[in-house]
């Protein structure tokens, strides 16, 4: 049976039972406003643990002060029963001040993971991401968290942090879900109107075409994202923020593929910002 928890203190004496019976502890930290995406992480913690925890809290501290806090989808009901049918056992929807008691004043500083692409777009966002992700992992002191593909900077970054505090929690790393024409899922796809979510389908053009690129040889990466932009730029009212390839491990910009190499965007929409990426797999030479 689901529980429904919103204090830490609840949360952690549901925990100590789960220990006690020798369980695994999987756990999803989410903002709510919940798709298929979501639930393919949960679905993922569900086969490999013996007990499943989501979270639902949409972090005020990772939204920049022109950003989208107060309208951002909030629908735990229809959350709660998605998350049951999926098997899982703890919800903790803690409120605010659950999570930043009054007088909170320590955050995570983060590295170099976290400067280029969204880090340059959007200052301080991963420092509160950072911030709550590792409280959260305290709270629940999970054996393995899940996260998504299409937050890549935002996986490295937690990857990054949990190797560099000895956390005992394994990240683990889900692929991006998208709609059958290719959209990533995203909350934020709601807000687009029925042309503005026809026209979001650049994204995942652009990204088809510099995989294409690849294929057909193309090394060079001004060239491709070049082409890419175009293709993105076809949409009449796209504004991009970026247009990356860069290596997927440091996020430093590439100017040949060489191998691996991970395609990034975020490009706004009708005035939605929308993120996507893939991984180009170039052959090494020589």
């Amino acid at each position: 049976m689901q529980k429904l928890i919103k204090t830490v203190a609840e949360l952690r004496e549901g925990i100590d039972v789960v220990r006690r019976r020798g369980q695994s502890i999987g756990f999803v930290p989410t903002m709510g406003a919940l798709h298929e995406g979501h639930l393919s992480l949960v679905r993922a913690a569900r086969a490999e643990c013996g007990c499943v925890v989501v979270s639902i809290f949409v972090n005020p501290t990772q939204f920049g002060p022109n950003e989208d806090f107060s309208k951002y989808p909030r629908t735990l009901d229809n959350d709660i029963e998605l998350l049951a049918a999926c098997g899982v056992n703890m919800v903790f929807c803690p409120s605010e001040n659950e999570v930043y008691r009054k007088g909170h004043d320590t955050w995570v500083e983060v590295g170099a993971a976290a400067v280029p692409l969204e880090g340059e777009c959007r200052p301080g966002h991963f420092r509160g991401v950072a911030t709550v992700v590792l409280k959260l992992l305290n709270m629940v002191r999970p054996d393995a968290a899940y996260f998504g593909q299409k937050d890549y900077q935002q996986a490295l970054v937690i990857r990054r942090m949990a190797a560099d505090l000895d956390l005992p929690t394994e990240i683990r790393v889900c692929p991006i879900v998208r709609e059958p024409d290719g959209l990533a899922m995203s909350s934020r796809n709601r807000y687009l109107s029925p042309a503005a979510r026809q026209r979001a389908l650049v994204l995942w053009k652009s990204l088809v075409l510099a995989n294409e690129l690849v294929e057909q040889g193309e090394r060079d990466a001004r060239t491709i994202a070049a082409r890419m932009r175009e293709v993105i730029e076809s949409a009449e009212d796209a504004r991009i923020d970026y247009v990356a390839l860069v290596d997927p491990d440091s996020l430093r910009p590439v100017e040949n593929i060489e191998g691996p190499t991970l395609a990034a965007l975020a490009v706004k929409i009708e005035n939605t910002r929308l993120i996507d990426n893939c991984i180009l797999r170039g052959e090494r030479r020589g």
